[in-house]
């Protein structure tokens, strides 16, 4: 596993050999058509496509004339009907049936495509090959979003009908030639040709300025807004025009059917009073939350959104909370670290069997030491790269944020961004984009070798029962269904990291492959857990780079603004992970060897009877298992420290740094006798006795005075419910995380009702007060949350981002949904409560019956 891999670069680079070009050395000119403007060498000729046609200035100027002339009457007409009839539309489009709604699209929109994202569609079925798209497949790549399975929901066309109504199409103008971004690479959609000349359709509302056509000596500015592409060159502007004038003709015809009892020349005229604009209703999904798949799906209809920076900062700062709450309970919980061992062997390639049916030379004796330490090795660079690469990202969203307030002014459409801010924000991109080459190397190990789709995947046989090389492919003679086929396809895309996924986009292909898992159950079943778990990061990062890269109008200059800074960005990126490529080095196998059997998990050393009867001999094996996992960590922190010298400058020294203590078993002593009263313990010595630090050497311990001070950070800490996480309390045996309030510190009480107060005794249980322990049903935790004051989100794979919405707190926290059962187990319920505690200091005697 190595995440600092850069991830593949697919842009052509006329500075760089190009080997597949090498037989054109002695291209014989004899056969150049040099009257020929737009194909002079034959190049789309060669490959089955007509060339750019040419088109004369004065032409170009008369169709742009008209086609504008057109799309601002019709936007006129339309914004005059939706001030007097939008919620009497939206409101006969919601009781009409799928047929009747149907019937209205396809009498505006004869030849609509029936599914979603029919582009896309057509790319799969032809492979990229743009040779091969018909002629009449044009209009998919031209208005993707225009289909009859999006369309005909409730919620798409009167989404539509308000954004394009009530906003000028400039607004949209750079939207809508990215929504063709698929059709102009794959050559389904070809522009003409006109050198020279700039469209004006950024940034003016003026009727006399949209789509005008300029040459470059008629403006001092018109050969740079061509360059950086601030404006747009005359055949990308022709098809903006063209996707936008019969877009808006479109949904003219669509109000006059819905509206059918209306007489045309009614329509706007005073007998109809003009009304307040409805109110807009919340995106949620099918179960009532916020989902990001239902606000991906949405997206195409609404206006184009502005950089919610404060949305990515959130996500990405639950994400570093999750990301430490992780290499906590590795650190403290014994079932944990077991757990997410066998996961990660699990998901190993030695794994498969090889061609000829036989295992792995790791899996067979005295070799299986060595898997072990690649699984342990796997298991630690996972957990701390994961922490640095998203505490990089955080800090670099909220210093775009401060960045974007600092410079509020000056940040206008028709302005360059600050120099500052424009650094900061292709720096961010560049870091979102290689910090995606990690989750992505994974699945390409991950997915093969998962238990449901072993039967898909074999190993060839290795050069040699010590070779490290392992090569996947699939296996032959294997049938795959229909929907095994896509998700395979899907998650292939993303793995091989190859022009597919260049021409598709990461944000897209994300989208698709959750939109597949979340409508086939198939789908659902065939992934793992762990799997899950990389797509909602891969979700997370798409999400950011989304909103990034639909930064209108700036975002279409960001490669040309690249130009002169992207060895800069590189070479600080390197810098900055130096420190990352001397712990990866510090975590390889061979390194891990002398310690691998400290971490072993196959001889139940870390076998943890948590929620069982207490007494001393569950109590014993507790305390061995927390031994052997203290054991464990105390040698993997010498051989890092050793190994690199030291963390400065890195988010796990921070964490390894922290006043934390982790919660430790205390010796079996015998339960008083009745009426017999216990003397009340001294905190400092209970504390002493039950706890020890997250990482002994960064305490530096051994100093009496360093313990000490230790000691009382954690004894007088107190336990919050607003500001900063509290730092972790000290439990009671085989209860393991059941904080105890602090009497002198007055705290908020949470009146929930039954359903809700039966998750949380779960979640902080307490054998002496609660009931005996269960699963806790998702879709009831989801309901426990929301009555304390969190909105919670779907995001991708298995990730629910809860954002404080009534609460006094302003951290956000990021769950995973157990998969594929729906239930979440006892004891992830309890390592649940431990993360509540930590990140609001959170407790069980907080919660009572409303």
């Amino acid at each position: 596993m190595n995440p600092l891999q850069p991830r593949a670069d697919h842009r052509f680079n006329p500075f760089e050999p190009h080997p597949e070009l090498d037989d054109l050395d002695d291209f014989d000119t004899s056969n150049v058509d040099w009257n020929n403007d737009s194909d002079p060498f034959g190049i789309f000729a060669a490959k089955g496509v007509g060339a750019p046609p040419v088109m004369p200035p004065a032409e170009v100027r008369r169709e742009a004339r008209e086609k504008s002339c057109r799309i601002l009457a019709n936007h006129r007409l339309l914004k005059e009907i939706l001030k007097r009839h939008e919620a009497k539309i939206q409101k006969r489009w919601e009781k009409k049936t799928r047929p009747q709604r149907l019937k209205i699209l396809l009498d505006c929109w004869p030849d609509m495509p029936t599914t979603h994202r029919p582009d896309f569609a057509i790319f799969r079925k032809y492979g990229g090959k743009m040779g091969r798209i018909r002629a009449q497949e044009r209009g998919a790549f031209m208005w993707p979003y225009i289909n009859q399975e999006d369309l005909a929901k409730t919620r798409s066309l009167p989404l539509l009908l308000n954004a394009r109504g009530r906003n000028h199409p400039t607004n949209f103008a750079a939207a809508d030639g990215d929504a063709m971004h698929l059709g102009k690479i794959t050559a389904a959609v070809v522009a003409i040709f006109l050198n020279l000349h700039v469209m004006i359709l950024n940034g003016t509302t003026r009727d006399e300025e949209y789509g005008k056509l300029l040459a470059w000596e008629e403006h001092k500015d018109a050969f740079d807004w061509t360059h950086t592409r601030r404006q747009f060159l005359p055949g990308e502007g022709l098809l903006i025009l063209e996707a936008q004038d019969r877009l808006l003709e479109f949904l003219v015809a669509c109000c006059r059917l819905i509206l059918h009892d209306i007489p045309a020349r009614e329509l706007v005229s005073n007998i109809h009073l003009i009304e307040h604009e409805p109110p807009r209703k919340v995106t949620v999904d099918n179960s009532g939350a916020a989902s990001l798949t239902v606000m991906a799906e949405e997206a195409p209809y609404r206006s184009p959104s502005h950089l919610d920076l404060t949305h990515i900062e959130s996500l990405l700062g639950a994400r570093v909370a999750h990301a430490e709450d992780h290499i906590w309970s590795l650190r403290e919980d014994p079932s944990y670290f077991s757990d997410r061992l066998f996961e990660m062997r699990e998901h190993r390639s030695e794994m498969l069997k090889d061609v000829q049916g036989s295992i792995h030379p790791t899996l067979k004796p005295p070799r299986e030491g060595l898997l072990w330490a690649r699984v342990v090795g796997d298991v630690l660079v996972e957990a701390y790269f994961k922490l640095e690469m998203f505490s990089k990202l955080r800090n670099q969203a909220t210093k775009l944020r401060v960045l974007r307030e600092k410079h509020a002014a000056d940040i206008s459409p028709g302005k360059d961004l600050p120099e500052e801010y424009l650094w900061t924000l292709l720096k961010f991109r560049h870091y979102l984009n290689q910090a995606a080459k990690g989750p992505l190397n994974q699945l390409k190990t991950a997915v093969a070798a998962s238990p449901p789709f072993r039967g898909f995947f074999v190993r060839e046989v290795p050069v040699s029962a010590v070779s490290s090389q392992i090569i996947v492919v699939s296996k032959p003679g294997v049938k795959m269904g229909k929907t095994t086929g896509q998700l395979i396809w899907l998650l292939r895309t993303l793995w091989e990291d190859g022009r597919d996924l260049f021409f598709s986009r990461l944000p897209f292909v994300v989208d698709e492959l959750d939109r597949l898992l979340d409508a086939d159950r198939k789908a659902r079943q065939m992934v793992s857990p762990y799997v899950a778990m990389l797509i909602g990061e891969l979700s997370i990062l798409g999400e950011c780079l989304r909103q990034i890269n639909t930064y209108f109008p700036w975002a279409n200059s960001f490669e040309s603004m690249l130009f002169d800074r992207e060895e800069d960005i590189k070479r600080e990126y390197v810098e900055s992970t130096i420190a990352e490529a001397r712990l990866l080095t510090a975590l390889r196998d061979t390194a891990l060897r002398p310690i691998v059997s400290l971490a072993d998990p196959s001889d139940k050393k870390f076998e943890y009877p948590m929620g069982r009867k207490c007494n001393e001999e569950n109590i014993e094996r507790l305390r061995g298992a927390e031994a052997c996992l203290d054991a464990f960590w105390a040698r993997a922190d010498d051989l890092m420290y050793s190994s690199i010298g030291g963390l400065g400058g890195m988010a796990l020294k921070r964490l390894l740094t922290q006043p934390r203590l982790l919660s430790r078993t205390p010796k079996w002593t015998e339960p008083p006798k009745l009426k017999e009263t216990k003397p009340k313990p001294d905190l400092v010595s209970e504390v002493d006795a039950l706890a020890k630090p997250l990482s002994a050497f960064y305490f530096d311990l051994e100093s009496p005075s360093a313990r000490k001070e230790a000691l009382a950070v954690a004894g007088k800490a107190k336990v919050k419910t607003r500001g900063t996480p509290a730092p972790q309390a000290v439990e009671p045996a085989l209860t393991q995380a059941t904080p105890e309030e602090n009497p002198g510190d007055p705290q908020t009480r949470f009146k929930v009702n039954a359903r809700a107060l039966k998750v949380f005794r779960i979640l902080f249980y307490n054998p002496a007060v609660h009931t005996t322990p269960g699963e806790v049903v998702w879709h009831d935790f989801l309901h426990a949350m929301a009555e304390t004051g969190f909105s919670a989100q779907k995001l991708y794979g298995s990730i629910w981002h809860f954002q404080p919405s009534k609460l006094d707190v302003e951290r956000s926290i990021q769950f995973h949904e157990p998969h594929p059962s729906g239930k979440i187990p006892f004891l992830v319920a309890r390592r649940y409560g431990r993360r509540l505690n930590r990140a609001y200091g959170w407790f069980g005697d907080m919660f009572a019956m409303e």
